[in-house]
C-alpha cells in the first residue's frame, strides 16, 4: 500500500445541521486531522445556506438519499432526530459508509436489534453511537483509576444530567419525538453506569418525576425532573438525576463509590477556573450547556472516530492485496450493543414512570 493511499483523508458528510449537527460540522471541517467536511446535508433551507456560508464548500444535499449515492463520500455524520437514526445507520451500511450516529440508536429496542443485525453483514465498517463521556478526559481518567483498583470495588454510581432552564421550552415542542426525559437526558449516564460497571446487566428499575415548570410536556407524559433507579447484577446500584429546570446551567456529574473510597467527575461545574469575589460572595460560573461541559468530548470522539476508519480502511487495502496486517477491530467509544442496552434500560424507566411500578428486565 503507497504512503498516499494510508493517508488519505475520511471524506465525511454530515446529515442535520441544527445546533448540535452546526458544532459537529465545523469540529470536522477545522479541528480534526486527516477528516474532510466533503458534504452537508439538511432539509430545511436556513441550513442550508449556513453550510454554503460557514463551511469550507462542501457538496450540499437536501436529500439523505442523494448524500448516500455521493461515491466520495466515506463517512456519515448523523445528527438527526432519534426517530430516524436506526433507518438511517442501516441505509449508510447498506450503501457502503461509515458511520457515526448521535445517541440515541432508536427510541425502539426491536429496531436497535435490527440495526445490529445489519452491521453484522458489514464488520469492516465503523460505526459508533455518540456517547461523548467516554472520550471526556475527566471521566477516562476516573475510569482509570477504577479500573487500577483506587476505590476498591466499585457498587454504587450517582450521576446527573441537568440542563439550564430554557423559558421558551425548545424541549417541549421536542418532547413527542424525544422518547422522553430518560432517554433523552439520562441516556448518557445510563451508559456511563455500564462503562464503569463493566457493562454488567441491569435487572429492574424504578422512576419517577414530576413537572416543575413546564406543564405542556404533560400531554406527552414526560417530566422536566425524573429519578431512576436501576438495579444491576452482583448487587449494584445506578441512582440517576435529570432536569430541564437548572438555574445556573448545565450541571453534569457523577459519582462512583467503592468500598475502599469514592470518585466525583465534575462534582461542582465550572464555565473556567476563574473565582468571582464580590458583594454577592465568591462564586464561579457555570457551564451554560452541554456543548461547553463536553466541548473536547465531542473533539476527541470525532478524531477517534476518523482514526478508526483509516485504520480500517488500511487494514482492507492490505488484505486485499494478500498481505496480513496486524490490528485490532476492537470499536472506539459505545458500540452498537451498548446503545441497545441504554435503550432498553431507558425505555423501561420511561415505562417505570408512566405505570408508577417497577420494572424488570
Amino acid at each position: 500500500m503507497t504512503t498516499s493511499a494510508k493517508r488519505a483523508p475520511v471524506r465525511i458528510g454530515v446529515v442535520g445541521l441544527g445546533r448540535l449537527g452546526k458544532r459537529h460540522a465545523m469540529n470536522i471541517a477545522y479541528r480534526v486531522p486527516g477528516a474532510v467536511l466533503a458534504a452537508a446535508c439538511s432539509p430545511v433551507d436556513e441550513e442550508r445556506t449556513w453550510a454554503r456560508e460557514a463551511l469550507p464548500e462542501p457538496r450540499i444535499y437536501e436529500e439523505y438519499e442523494a448524500l448516500l449515492a455521493d461515491r466520495d463520500i466515506d463517512a456519515v455524520w448523523l445528527v438527526t432526530p432519534s426517530s430516524l437514526h436506526a433507518e438511517q445507520i442501516v441505509a449508510a451500511l447498506r450503501a457502503g459508509k461509515h458511520v457515526f450516529c448521535e445517541k440515541p440508536l432508536s427510541l425502539d429496542v426491536a429496531e436497535c436489534e435490527r440495526v445490529l443485525a445489519v452491521a453484522r453483514e458489514y464488520p469492516h465498517l465503523q460505526a459508533t453511537i455518540g456517547f461523548m463521556r467516554r472520550f471526556d478526559p475527566s471521566y477516562v481518567d476516573a475510569y482509570e483509576k477504577m479500573a487500577a483498583g483506587a476505590i476498591g470495588r466499585p457498587f454504587m454510581i450517582r450521576s446527573q444530567t441537568t440542563d439550564k432552564n430554557d423559558p421558551e421550552g425548545f424541549f417541549v415542542r421536542f418532547a413527542p419525538t424525544s422518547g422522553g426525559i430518560f432517554l433523552d437526558c439520562t441516556v448518557h449516564d445510563i451508559d456511563v453506569a455500564r462503562w464503569f460497571f463493566g457493562n454488567a446487566r441491569a435487572t429492574r428499575v424504578y422512576a419517577t418525576g414530576t413537572i416543575a415548570l413546564h406543564e405542556g410536556l404533560r400531554e406527552c407524559g414526560d417530566v422536566d425532573n425524573g429519578v431512576a433507579v436501576v438495579e444491576f447484577e452482583g448487587g449494584r446500584l445506578a441512582v440517576f438525576y435529570a432536569s430541564r429546570t437548572m438555574a445556573h446551567g448545565n450541571d453534569t456529574h457523577s459519582e462512583v463509590i467503592g468500598t475502599a473510597g469514592a470518585l466525583a467527575i465534575g462534582h461542582y461545574p465550572r464555565a473556567n477556573r476563574v473565582d468571582i469575589y464580590d458583594a454577592d460572595g465568591i462564586r464561579n460560573e457555570c457551564t451554560p450547556t452541554f456543548f461547553e461541559r463536553f466541548e473536547e468530548a465531542f473533539l476527541r470522539e470525532a478524531q477517534a472516530f476518523v482514526e478508526s476508519v483509516r485504520q480500517r480502511r488500511q487494514k482492507a487495502q492490505v488484505q486485499a492485496g494478500g498481505a496480513n496486517l496486524p490490528h485490532d477491530d476492537a470499536q472506539i467509544g459505545a458500540t452498537l450493543a451498548d446503545a441497545l442496552e441504554a435503550t432498553r434500560i431507558g425505555r423501561a424507566l420511561r415505562e417505570a414512570l408512566a405505570s408508577g411500578q417497577p420494572i424488570a428486565l
